[in-house]
C-alpha cells in the first residue's frame, strides 16, 4: 500500500526521520574529529602564550604571525620553563596547566569555591616573563587573551581574541596595532595595581606615554574596549598576591 505523501503526518514523520539521521551523522563526525579538535585547541593555547612573551614570526608592522603548529610544541617546551597553579602567594607546578579552562575557574570563584589559576614562567634571552591568562566579556560575547609581565610589572606583550565582536570594530582587539600599544605599559600606578585602560581620546594616539596606564581606544568599539579594561583589572586582582612575591624577588 502506497503512502499518501500529501498528508501532514507524512511531512512530520519525514522531518523527524531526517532530524535523527542528520543528528546521528553530526554526532558521529564530531566524535571522530574530537581528537583533532582537542589537538588544535592545545596548539592554539601554546601559540597564544608564546605570542604574549614575544615568541612569534611577526615581520615588519601589521601582521600577526604565530609559531606554526608543526613546531609549536617544541618551542613551547623551549621557552616555557614552569607551569604553575597559583593560590594566594603560592605557586605550585602542574603539568599542562595551560589546558586549564579559565572560564570554569572564574565561575568557581564566583560561587565561592576553590579554583586553579594558571600562570606560566617563560624565559627568553636571559629574561623572565610571567604570562597570565585572561577571560572577560565584550559587547556580544566572551573575550579572552594572555598578558605577559616582567618582574617590574611592565607589559612585555599581550594577545587578545573574541567569540563574536563586530568585524572591523570590536573584533580589532586581535589586530597587531592594538595589541602592540600595550607593550611597555605598566600595570602599576605607584604601588596600586591599576591595570591598563582602553580610553577614547586619551590625547596619546601614538601611545608614547607609557606611564599613564592607558592605551588608545578602538574606533566604534567602546563597549569592547571597556571589556578589555575590566578583564585586565579583574585578572590582576586575582593574581595580585602572587605578583607581589615576584616584585620582591
Amino acid at each position: 500500500m502506497a503512502m499518501n505523501t500529501e498528508k501532514n503526518s507524512y511531512t512530520v514523520i519525514f522531518a523527524a526521520v531526517m532530524v535523527v539521521i542528520v543528528g546521528s551523522l553530526l554526532a558521529f563526525l564530531a566524535s571522530g574529529l574530537r581528537p583533532r579538535i582537542d589537538e588544535n585547541e592545545r596548539f592554539e593555547k601554546q601559540q597564544n602564550i608564546l605570542y604574549a612573551m614575544g615568541v612569534n614570526q611577526n615581520e615588519g608592522a601589521g601582521s600577526v604571525n604565530f609559531i606554526p603548529t608543526n613546531v609549536v610544541e617544541e618551542e613551547f617546551g623551549k621557552y616555557i620553563k614552569k607551569q604553575l597553579v597559583v593560590v594566594g602567594t603560592e605557586g605550585t607546578e602542574k603539568e599542562e596547566a595551560y589546558l586549564i579552562d579559565m572560564k570554569k575557574q572564574l565561575n568557581l570563584i564566583k560561587n565561592g569555591d576553590e579554583a586553579e589559576l594558571p600562570l606560566f614562567i617563560g624565559e627568553k634571552e636571559g629574561k623572565e616573563y610571567y604570562i597570565i591568562p585572561m577571560y572577560g566579556k565584550g559587547l556580544w560575547d566572551a573575550i579572552w587573551g594572555f598578558i605577559s609581565l616582567d618582574k617590574d610589572m611592565v607589559v612585555q606583550g599581550v594577545v587578545f581574541d573574541h567569540k563574536g565582536e563586530t568585524p572591523g570594530l570590536g573584533a580589532n582587539i586581535k589586530l597587531r596595532y592594538f595589541m602592540d600599544d600595550f607593550v611597555g605599559e605598566s600595570v602599576l600606578d605607584g604601588n596600586r595595581y591599576a591595570g591598563i585602560s582602553v580610553v577614547k581620546g586619551n590625547n596619546d594616539p601614538l601611545n608614547n606615554d607609557k606611564e599613564d596606564n592607558e592605551v588608545d581606544a578602538l574606533a566604534g568599539a567602546t563597549i569592547t574596549g571597556n571589556g578589555v579594561t575590566a578583564m585586565i583589572k579583574e585578572t590582576l586582582k586575582l593574581y595580585k598576591p602572587y605578583l607581589e612575591t615576584i616584585r620582591t624577588k
